[in-house]
């Protein structure tokens, strides 16, 4: 088995930053301390003057397949994510086809083992007739992240707006429940209204189409089923400042029933971004109005929100209107929600930690350690001796810049081409394999199955 000796190295876990030696042996950490020197074939890694990192956990992405892989498959995703220091994912059921049986979420599961660079789970989904399927899930809680209800439109037949149904998962499911929140309702009646004003949308409507009414009342409802039945809930992707009212820091995490994710996306752009942008940017939630980005950056480090994740979402340059002479499609309508953000999450933030918004330290709390504690995943998330070896190596010190040469997306962009991070990742460890070092990839393994302790 592999060892490696990172020596001297800064340590950033649980709200220390310590100059340390750490050994691994094989899939896991074996000794943290101030100075080891093992005997027998160890590979060192000199660590002076970088830091060491948890792995980053993303409980949220798009990575589309199967039956969308024209925009992107797990393995150029996850090849991308391990660039980004993410050694863990979460992937989301609306593929085709819809996640929405027990054996249609075990094919995903086969793709993710034979293709995944980085470790995988993947919601079971939901749609208004399927909740008995949903539930047949309480038998495998240990090995599934968690139950996905969109509760706003989202792709083919996962659109879940039957309260019944709704009543009978929250009701039932012993699974982590997280949610897509926006009012379908509210939306619909935007459109039509701006619609009938402008006739012609652009990518700056978005926000007022999907706006902070539409997020509130959603979350509100799904907040008011776990409550009646106290379910473990976690919203995902909170983009309002109303919103924040909904959720408390008084206990710690691992005793909280509902949870809240926010993305970097949120906590980096605003609706001042779309005159530059356009539909680059357009997703859902939308991005809004500077005062929610100010407040949700308030709510993440006061602990009302939990978790940062990047709910990667791929689409190629023509779905997003980035193709002939103009940035934007031939209409609103057209141009697809979602945006590619798995290579740089950490990144970006140690952009906001050399800004001043953001510790280290809230860095691999709300990347790492609480992702770990919010979906109960086992011997990850820390650097802990016994853990599994899941590290990124830091180099604070060497600025890098996106570029198209760099950007391993399949949909080849990123909104953040021609943006210069004051960091870069110089390597990634992977359940005790460096799998990424500087631009080199190893794949001869593969990430492993998630599995949670429920």
């Amino acid at each position: 088995m592999q060892k490696y000796l990172f020596k001297n190295i800064q340590v950033v876990n649980e709200g220390k930053i310590t100059a340390a030696d750490v050994l691994t042996n094989g899939q896991h950490i074996e000794r943290i301390d101030s100075v080891i020197s093992p005997a027998g074939n160890v590979t060192e890694i000199n660590g002076e003057g970088k830091h060491l990192f948890p792995g980053v956990i993303d409980d949220q992405v798009h990575f589309r397949e199967p039956g969308l892989t024209h925009k992107a498959t797990i393995y150029t995703e996850s090849k991308a994510a391990v660039a980004g220091g993410v050694t863990s994912f979460m992937e989301m059921p609306n593929t085709i086809p819809n996640a929405l049986t027990e054996t249609l979420l075990e094919d995903k599961y086969a793709i993710g083992a034979a293709n995944a660079l980085a470790n995988y789970s993947f919601f079971m989904g939901t749609s208004n007739s399927n909740a008995d399927d949903v539930l047949k899930m309480n038998a495998r809680k240990r090995e599934v992240c968690g139950v996905k209800i969109f509760m706003g439109a989202s792709t083919g037949n996962m659109l879940v707006d039957n309260h019944t149904t709704l009543d009978k998962i929250f009701r039932e499911s012993e699974m982590l429940i997280a949610t897509h929140c926006e009012d379908e309702r509210i939306i619909k009646m935007n459109y039509e209204r701006l619609k009938k004003e402008k006739g012609t949308l652009t990518a700056a409507d978005h926000p007022l189409i999907r706006d902070e009414e539409a997020c509130f009342e959603s979350s509100l409802t799904a907040i008011q089923f776990a409550k009646k039945y106290n379910s473990r809930l976690h919203i995902l992707h909170i983009s309002t400042e109303k919103e924040l009212q909904l959720f408390g820091n008084m206990l710690p995490l691992k005793d909280k029933r509902i949870t809240a994710e926010v993305c970097v996306h949120h906590l980096h752009f605003t609706a001042d971004d779309y005159a530059k942008l356009g539909y680059q940017i357009k997703c859902n939630p939308a991005i809004k109005a500077p005062h929610n980005k100010a407040a949700l950056w308030q709510a993440l480090l006061d602990d009302r929100l939990d978790v940062i994740a990047t709910d990667h979402a791929p689409h190629t340059m023509a779905e997003k209107g980035m193709t002939g002479n103009s940035a934007e499609p031939v209409s609103y309508e057209h141009a697809h929600a979602g945006l590619p953000l798995v290579q740089h999450p950490l990144l970006l933030m140690l952009h906001h930690y050399c800004d001043g918004s953001i510790s280290l330290t809230k860095i691999a709390e709300k990347m790492s350690h609480a992702v770990a504690d919010c979906f109960q995943i086992e011997n990850r998330g820390y650097i802990r001796e016994g853990y599994c070896a899941d590290l990124v190596v830091v180099d604070m010190q060497k600025s890098c810049t996106v570029t198209k040469e760099n950007i391993l997306y399949k949909c080849g962009w990123s909104p953040l081409e021609n943006f210069t991070f004051p960091a870069s990742i110089e390597k990634t460890f992977v359940n005790g394999n460096k799998v990424y070092d500087q631009g080199i990839f190893d794949e001869t393994t593969r990430g492993q199955r998630l599995l949670f302790n429920r």
